[in-house]
């Protein structure tokens, strides 16, 4: 029996399991918190700023070479319920070495939290960056957002914010970047991730960028693997063809040989096509 679109139950919560989508997974994610640890060391920085009260309401700060920077914050995936910041600052020092200053926000988790308190927490963490860049040799105009799978998601509601309504610049954030991005939350409330997110119908849509498209914003740019599952593809199809309804800019990247866990190699590799359309983005933005 259809629980969504042509899916049933099993068919549909297969769609949303990348780690069984892509069963030599540990070769990355095993990875990623040693790559990690050894950015830091590198990098140096700021670890675990507050900007919240939450045990989980922190982030890291990492400065660019030159003063005036621009600023990339980078959310990481895990479906709103797994993963911590620290295992992704090996995205960092790529951007660093180009010229921005990088932030790795981190954020609570379900189902500690639900997704509206997810959503507020990230836009806490921007405004406190937008406050604080300063003291960081960092310019609070030129500031961009990314991030993968759950962060995808959480970088475009950040995109689709009335930063105006918080008492801030409504253009705070320049431009964004989804990667294997979740758009529409209606298929994640219907599948067994609900579990721990605990999403009524009202919430799925009311934190669904899909359904959130502005007016007016920065420039977008989208990339999903071309090996990652029919629904992942789909989810970015879908909020690709509604950002271009609203005659707003944006850019796909393809990646036909990347998957789920793999796109993130791609993101910060100067050579890639993905990290170049970043650096364009973020470069490029007004002083």
């Amino acid at each position: 029996m259809p629980v969504y679109r042509s899916y049933d139950q099993a068919a549909l919560d297969a769609q949303y399991d990348n780690g069984r989508a892509t069963p030599d997974h540990p070769r990355w994610t095993d990875a990623w918190p040693p790559a990690s640890a050894a950015a830091r060391a590198q990098l140096g920085g700021r670890l675990n700023l507050a900007y919240g009260t939450g045990a989980r309401q922190t982030l890291d700060f990492f400065p660019a070479p030159a003063p005036d920077a621009p600023i990339l914050i980078f959310i990481h995936g895990g479906y709103w319920r797994a993963r911590d910041k620290s295992d992704f600052t090996f995205v960092a020092p790529a951007y660093v070495t180009k010229g921005a200053a990088v932030v790795m926000a981190g954020y609570p988790l379900a189902p500690a939290v639900t997704m509206d308190e997810i959503v507020a927490s990230l836009r806490s963490a921007v405004t406190w960056v937008f406050h604080n860049a300063r003291s960081f040799g960092a310019d609070p105009g030129r500031i961009h957002i990314a991030g993968h799978s759950a962060g995808g998601h959480l970088a475009a509601m950040m995109l689709s914010t009335d930063w105006k309504a918080h008492g801030l610049p409504a253009d705070l954030v320049k431009g964004a970047c989804g990667i294997s991005g979740l758009y529409d939350l209606e298929p994640i409330q219907l599948c067994f991730l609900n579990q721990d997110l605990r999403m009524t119908p009202a919430t799925a849509r009311a934190n669904s960028p899909l359904h959130l498209v502005p007016a007016v914003a920065g420039p977008l740019i989208l990339a999903v693997g071309g090996k990652e599952t029919d629904e992942l593809r789909r989810q970015q199809q879908a909020y690709a063809d509604a950002w271009r309804g609203a005659g707003l800019p944006l850019t796909i990247v393809p990646l036909p040989d990347d998957q789920h866990f793999s796109i993130l190699d791609s993101f910060c590799d100067p050579a890639n096509p993905l990290f170049q359309a970043v650096w364009r983005q973020i470069s490029g933005s007004a002083r």
